[in-house]
């Protein structure tokens, strides 16, 4: 399934999505001037005598054409993501290997969620924040939201680092931080309804849905796909999203605005009030 709109109209203008949807072009736009076919060299070693790995970025056929002993050659886009993305193992173990950031390690935190790999990730991120996040806005407020959405960030990486505290992959993408906007969103309106595209068989139809089936779908999904990929931790951060969904779903209690009463806290009184009556 894959969400087209949602029907509910938040009222004002989301000024807090905005920027963070700008934000995340700019510094895609920005990645793209780097030269991804010009190399630099790092001091492999270092990686691993302290990690017991090669670096990150490692590429067998640069190495013979380009590389010297110790000095393997990296992309200098390659750097970049190195330099500021999140490395697991470098952030748990404090210790910030060549390409090193000029500040301290653990402010990878949130330059890593602005970060993307290419066009779909950032694409696909940057639609599912415009879905979702400016009713989510509109509940807590532009500054409230703002730190809401990097403290989403936060959990999302915790979690994926907790299951993959030895990797030396960089991590980046916002997906974390807008996988609490979604779990924000199923706490606040589960019955808010959601056009999705639904393939049946070899067609694709346009189905509308409750917030809380959609979300509850793709949250089961994250978490069975994050279980099978268990031994392997490769590719796509699946405990991130589970990580972030969590956070965002807990956290919205405490960032809501007083006059707004969560969808599930108002169902959850309606059946105990049934239960009695």
């Amino acid at each position: 399934m894959f969400p087209v709109r949602d029907y509910r109209v938040s009222g004002k203008r989301p000024w807090a999505t905005y920027i963070l949807i700008a934000l995340n072009v700019l510094v895609f736009f920005y990645t793209l001037t780097i030269s991804d076919t010009g190399y630099v060299l790092l001091d492999g070693c270092v990686w691993r005598d302290t990690f017991g790995q090669l670096p990150p970025g490692f590429d067998i056929t640069a190495y013979r054409r380009y590389g010297q002993g110790c000095l393997y050659p990296v992309t200098l886009r390659a750097r970049f993501y190195i330099q500021y993305g999140l490395i697991p193992a470098e952030f748990l173990s404090g210790k910030d290997l060549p390409p090193t950031v000029p500040f301290p390690i653990w402010l990878t935190l949130f330059t890593a969620m602005f970060l993307h790999a290419g066009w779909l990730h950032l694409i696909g991120n940057m639609w599912y924040l415009w879905i979702f996040g400016n009713n989510v806005e509109a509940s807590m407020g532009f500054g409230r939201y703002l730190l809401f959405y990097l403290l989403c960030g936060v959990g999302a990486a915790g979690l994926q680092m907790a299951v993959s505290g030895k990797s030396t992959v960089p991590m980046v993408g916002a997906s974390g931080a807008i996988s609490g906007i979604m779990g924000a969103y199923f706490v606040l309106f589960p019955w808010s309804r959601i056009l999705t595209i639904v393939p049946i068989w070899f067609f694709l139809q346009f189905v509308e849905v409750p917030a809380v089936i959609f979300l509850g779908l793709w949250f089961l999904l994250q978490f069975f796909s994050g279980i099978a990929d268990l031994r392997s931790l490769g590719g796509t951060a699946w405990w991130a999203h589970i990580g972030g969904f969590l956070t965002g779903a807990l956290l919205v209690f405490l960032f809501h605005r007083r006059d707004v009463v969560p969808g599930v806290v108002r169902w959850w009184e309606r059946r105990r009030f049934r239960r009695y009556w």
